[in-house]
């Protein structure tokens, strides 16, 4: 009764994923479009389509632009912002806690520090250029997520959120103190390893988009198919394992699928911090609590916000690039706090 009561409260309707996968094609569009040198819609449609049917493409500066440069990039910056927020969603609904993120419990940095030490340990694997930094991101990621939740038991068995988010900013201090020191000792790649710890998809290419597809595909599938069980999980984890849920099970899955999902998101971008924040609770607001359609919702609206703040990083200061996590940083940090009061405030 509980459960129902709780998917009752949902607003889904078809025509919100028709309108959230319009915006997201406009918005795709209008970040190709748009940049140091400006393109015409037509000429951005036409290149496009030319290149994915097989049609010949005109020859041009539009074509290198378009082709080489903004297409791929907008494609990552597409599927990180997806993989990012519906990684929100899922950490949230599984831990029950409105703050969770892999930015605020430190997965973010954890998964950060992974990939630096793979880079400036020069760790790489064979016929894959950033293999190395790949699994070395996913492994600390899901390490520090495990650590913080072990820390956040043994110091409050309630695992209250302020003592999760507590814990979890301690951690990212902590952390954040690692990578300094290893990009410190690492000269011969401080400037790209400072400018990517702020979160950058300059000179990202295909092989890091069907990589990052290739993982939204496969995490996002799992976490879709375990949507009934972090239904069950809002009520709590006892009421949870009363109707036949395997919460222990349950629980490693999903924390293994985030953590790989971050990993690979922070391996090729860096840190973005603050969309799996956000983004979840803007979607939560359009189609309800229900994690089958949150997790759809949530992959168009991260991948929506996550493009137009690049598009901000990228042309704000035209020709210098700022790096996307800053965006994401200054929207986040006034997001958190609204969010973190409401959350105090109903508590």
């Amino acid at each position: 009764m509980q459960t129902t009561r709780y998917l009752r409260r949902e607003r889904f309707t078809p025509l919100t994923y028709l309108l959230l996968a319009a915006a997201l094609f406009f918005t795709m569009v209008l970040c190709i479009c748009v940049g140091s040198v400006g393109i015409s819609f037509s000429d951005t449609l036409t290149c496009v389509w030319n290149a994915v049917t097989g049609q010949p493409v005109p020859e041009g500066i539009a074509k290198s632009i378009i082709l080489n440069v903004r297409l791929p990039r907008v494609l990552c910056v597409a599927l990180s912002g997806a993989a990012l927020s519906v990684c929100g969603a899922a950490m949230q609904g599984l831990l029950r806690n409105p703050l969770a993120d892999g930015s605020t419990m430190g997965v973010s940095s954890g998964a950060a520090l992974g990939a630096i030490i793979a880079v400036a340990a020069g760790f790489t694997l064979p016929g894959f250029s950033f293999g190395g930094s790949m699994v070395m991101a996913m492994a600390f990621a899901f390490a520090s997520l495990i650590l913080i939740l072990s820390l956040s038991y043994a110091l409050d068995r309630s695992m209250s959120t302020g003592s999760i988010i507590l814990i979890g900013v301690i951690f990212t201090m902590f952390l954040s103190a690692i990578i300094s020191l290893v990009i410190t000792f690492a000269s011969d790649h401080t400037r790209t390893l400072s400018f990517w710890t702020m979160g950058s998809f300059s000179g990202v290419n295909y092989e890091q988009v069907i990589i990052l597809g290739a993982a939204l595909l496969l995490c996002g599938g799992v976490l879709i198919r375990f949507s009934p069980e972090l239904n069950a999980f809002a009520i709590g984890e006892e009421n949870a394992r009363h109707i036949g849920v395997n919460v222990r099970r349950v629980k490693l899955i999903i924390l293994i699928t985030v953590s790989v999902l971050i990993g690979v998101c922070v391996s090729i971008a860096g840190t973005v911090s603050f969309v799996g924040l956000i983004m979840p609770h803007i979607a939560r607001m359009l189609v309800g609590p229900n994690h089958k359609r949150l997790i759809p919702a949530s992959l168009f609206s991260g991948a929506i916000f996550l493009l137009l703040a690049d598009l901000t990083a990228r042309t704000i200061l035209s020709p210098v690039e700022l790096p996307v996590g800053v965006v994401t940083s200054i929207v986040g940090a006034v997001a958190f706090v609204i969010i973190f009061y409401q959350t105090r405030k109903a508590g």
